[in-house]
């Protein structure tokens, strides 16, 4: 799941393939030094600054026709602390490799979302999230960070050291500056037990919140054109561990869920017909079963079949409304989804501008495979959500603006005068900041 780039025409993509930029020239910085100093020459150049990690984000948040900054090279654990139990980790640092990394030392995250392809600056700036009952984003793990201001400036922050950008830079959108170190907290490695099976529709919404209650992470696919969910609940476990077995493993997780998958998705975009009849194969393709794993390989899968989201984040006690609503819409449209609709949830959190910030928060998140026209499904969705004060994924597809947010965030004001005072020039900006956060 790496980003797309053509050396031969300097035109980067995203992960998505919906995003497509042409820089001015591309920075691939080995030292926080050299990325102040690439800061700086952009300035007196008179060029806007983004970093980008795998592009896996489905707005244009990272894109720029300036100096397109390329952390690869910053990337490893700088220090362990097994006193204050924290990690500090480069910012261009692959989730995947970070989780491996920790494993080893017999230590892991909290939570995590469920694919581990991002940056960790990535994945944390645009809000990236799993699903937890009490545990929540990858940003609200974060004990400290560091980060190259507009002026070339490399600022730390943390609760005790300038905590008004600590409040807000954990998710900052690349707004405010371009993090270059990250402190986790973490914990001893523990093992988790996940439980899937399938599940109607009808039930899954009947019973959410029993099933949010009981479990310490809890989530569900729901298929469109059935009446048929797939759930995972995932709980510590004492032991002992029991993975999934290898021949199983790659039957569930790569030939059905990638390969036949992949399939599916190009008979669907030929022939959009036969999408409900392949709707309800799939969601009975996948049968239950009960594993026991370290986190990363519970929390985590592998995603192969590219496609385009959409995620908004509505408030917990709204989540049955909105998914019926939704359900509803796609019946009577005639539209042909061939992506099951991903929903989970996160605790309130105290982070600016967190899809969770101050509220209990439930997540929906919609699909189309890559290359299949989705403007008509997201548009319909996105009214629904939107009428139940959804606040969108930073880093998904969305058509929110500031005067939106203003609203749906109540301190968004916050925000905004932080950014006015550490980048009044605007270095950081781009179309797509200039959108959600105004001039």
């Amino acid at each position: 799941m790496s980003t797309t780039a053509s050396a031969k025409n300097g035109t980067w993509r995203n992960w998505g393939g919906n995003v497509a930029a042409r820089p001015a020239r591309q920075v691939e910085p080995a030292s926080v030094d050299e990325l102040a100093a690439a800061v700086r020459k952009a300035a007196e150049d008179g060029l806007k600054v983004k970093a980008v990690g795998t592009g896996h984000s489905f707005t244009s948040i990272a894109a720029t026709d300036g100096v397109l900054i390329r952390p690869q090279l910053l990337t490893g654990i700088r220090d362990i602390d097994r006193d204050a139990m924290t990690v500090t980790v480069e910012a261009g640092t692959p989730l995947k490799r970070l989780n491996a990394a920790l494993a080893r030392e017999g230590l892991s995250l909290t939570n995590m979302g469920d694919i581990m392809e991002q940056t960790v600056s990535g994945a944390t700036s645009t809000g990236t999230h799993g699903t937890g009952r009490e545990s929540a984003s990858i940003a609200a793990q974060i004990k400290a960070l560091e980060l190259v201001t507009a002026d070339g400036s490399v600022l730390s922050c943390s609760e005790k050291e300038n905590p008004e950008v600590f409040a807000a830079a954990r998710i900052g959108l690349g707004a405010l500056g371009i993090v270059t170190a990250i402190t986790f907290a973490v914990e001893p490695l523990f093992l988790l037990t996940a439980r899937e099976e399938p599940m109607s529709f009808e039930r899954a919404l009947a019973e959410f919140d029993q099933l949010w209650a009981e479990n310490e992470h809890f989530e569900f696919y729901w298929f469109p054109h059935t009446g048929n969910t797939n759930t995972k609940r995932n709980n510590r476990s004492a032991g002992p561990e029991q993975p999934v077995g290898q021949l199983a493993g790659w039957f569930e997780d790569e030939f059905l869920s990638n390969g036949v998958f992949q399939v599916a998705q190009w008979v669907g975009r030929a022939a959009p017909s036969t999408i409900p009849g392949i709707a309800r194969i799939s969601s009975k393709a996948l049968s239950a079963r009960t594993y026991t794993d370290i986190p990363y390989k519970v929390f985590t899968s592998p995603r192969r079949v590219r496609f385009v989201e959409m995620e908004y984040a509505v408030p917990r006690a709204a989540l049955t409304e909105t998914l019926r609503e939704l359900k509803a819409m796609v019946d009577r449209s005639g539209l042909r989804i061939s992506f099951p609709v991903e929903v989970r949830t996160a605790p309130a959190d105290d982070i600016t501008l967190s899809t969770a910030s101050g509220r209990d928060s439930a997540y929906i998140a919609v699909h189309m495979f890559r290359g299949t026209p989705y403007q008509a499904y997201f548009t319909a969705a996105e009214r629904i959500f939107t009428a139940h004060e959804g606040r969108p994924h930073w880093g998904k597809v969305h058509t929110r603006d500031a005067e939106y947010f203003a609203e749906a965030y109540p301190r968004f004001g916050e925000f905004t005068a932080l950014r006015d005072r550490l980048d009044p020039e605007r270095l950081f900006q781009n179309d797509y900041l200039r959108r959600v956060l105004g001039a």
